[in-house]
């Protein structure tokens, strides 16, 4: 081989090292901008309550005796009745509602 075919094939080979180097890095980019939820599935996200979930809580808890105790929970989280309550708010009206079979 001449000197010119020899330099021909070491620049050819350079340049598919840096491809094969571009697509790594590119590949690493994209494992490490990856979005936590993706990057971590065993962090899976609570459920978002539903009011008719929350609404079958306070029923039992309701039958249960605790009808007074609840009015004043929804008051606590401004409202008078369960639709008036913020759905973000949910989930601790859920705890404190759970506190009361436990305050017996």
């Amino acid at each position: 081989m001449s000197k010119m075919s020899d330099m021909a094939m070491t620049i050819e080979e350079l340049r598919n090292a840096a491809a094969a180097i571009n697509d790594a890095a590119d590949w690493l980019a994209k494992q490490f901008s990856a979005e936590p939820e993706t990057a971590e599935p065993a962090l899976a996200k609570e459920p978002e309550l539903k009011l008719e979930d929350v609404r079958a809580v306070l029923v039992d808890m309701s039958r249960k005796g605790h009808t007074a105790e609840i009015r004043a929970l929804l008051q606590k989280y401004g409202a008078a009745k369960l639709s008036g309550v913020d759905p973000a708010n949910y989930s601790a009206l859920l705890k404190d509602v759970e506190g009361l079979d436990h305050a017996e």
